[in-house]
């Protein structure tokens, strides 16, 4: 008798909702990024038994109580280091982490370091909303200065951390960025962070309507976006404008960018350079891009896979337990041993 075999139907975004409800403010950008995630997620056809979403504490880290699959909703700045374990645990599960810039650049700066140079397999989103939210507006580590906040009424004085530009000098395998209402962009690269075989960062800018609304205007506002933005693209020309007629080349002698425009000087396209993800150099230059002078660079900046984490730890087990001893005899024999003797006469 032939048995009857049927495939499991596609999960759509909505099998990723949970019935809790979302409490977050209205118009906050964690709704499109939950969305962005919901559908990335459908798309790749991940299970929902195979996947899990750790978090530490503030706003964004709410998120796994919004996801249809497991969740662990975690202490301050200590994601990093429980995915890590549940990855040692259990390397086939899909492992996000949810953290914003206060909990993963300033309590759980360390923890973030460490995790990024060592490569675990996971996706780490970092929700940026340059302000702590949660605790009614105090600046973070990515605050500018001069933000004005109820915490620092007279302005912020301290210089903000780029945490693109820490992933990287973290030794980062995956380095990307993204904008929370640019939903195509958002999920193509949410694609790209999850086909990585590391630990795939991406940096999302959110805007929090409450204790910093408009904090990315300059760079996200419709009628800025197509100027002050670049999509880098590996083996694509650095190009950017309205008119598609600006783009990024080297200055001449000298280890930097420049914005140039087709056309004018002599310019062509041939002299606009052609970006190439795995130019750890360059994925620092164009992470270092700040407008009003330069476009903000989107995308995936920077990526090369290198040793994962706990493929290398099986391997060492693995080793280990291949001479595994089983009694206290090989135990004492183990290891570095020698043998006291020889003639007395020589001694």
């Amino acid at each position: 008798m032939n048995e009857a075999t049927t495939e499991a139907p596609k999960l759509t975004a909505k099998d990723f909702a949970s019935n809790q409800e979302v409490r977050w403010c209205p118009g906050c950008g964690d709704y499109a990024i939950l969305k962005a995630v919901q559908k990335t997620l459908a798309d790749v056809e991940a299970k929902t038994e195979n996947t899990v979403f750790v978090s530490g504490i503030g706003c964004a880290s709410r998120f796994p109580y919004y996801m249809a699959t497991y969740g662990f909703h975690s202490i301050h700045g200590r994601a990093p280091a429980i995915a890590t374990g549940i990855k040692l645990a259990n390397p086939d599960l899909d492992v996000w982490i949810i953290s914003g810039d206060g909990d993963a650049l300033s309590i759980g700066g360390n923890h973030f370091v460490h995790l990024v140079r060592r490569n675990v397999d996971v996706q780490f989103l970092l929700f940026n909303n340059e302000i702590y939210g949660l605790t009614k507006g105090q600046f973070s580590p990515t605050s500018r200065v001069g933000t004005r906040s109820p915490s620092s009424p007279l302005g912020c004085i301290e210089n903000p951390v780029s945490a693109v530009q820490l992933a990287l000098g973290s030794g980062g395998h995956f380095v990307a960025r993204a904008v929370d209402t640019a939903q195509k962009e958002l999920t193509e690269t949410l694609k790209r962070a999850h086909a990585f075989k590391g630990t795939s960062f991406v940096e999302i800018f959110q805007n929090c309507v409450v204790y910093n609304d408009g904090a990315f205007d300059a760079f996200t506002a419709k009628d800025k976006a197509a100027d002050m933005q670049i999509h880098v693209e590996h083996g694509k020309p650095l190009i950017f404008g309205r008119e598609r007629n600006k783009g990024l080349r080297i200055v001449s002698g000298a280890l930097a960018l420049e914005v140039v425009t087709i056309g004018e000087n002599g310019v062509t396209e041939a002299d606009i350079l052609v970006h190439d993800e795995t130019n750890r150099m360059l994925g620092c230059l164009l992470a270092d891009m700040n407008e009003p002078e330069f476009p903000v660079a989107m995308g995936v900046l920077y990526c090369k896979p290198g040793h994962i984490f706990e493929v290398e730890i099986r391997k060492m087990v693995e080793a280990q337990t291949s001479h595994a001893t089983t009694s206290l005899n090989d135990v004492l024999r183990q290891g570095h041993t020698w043998a006291v003797g020889g003639d007395a006469d020589e001694a």
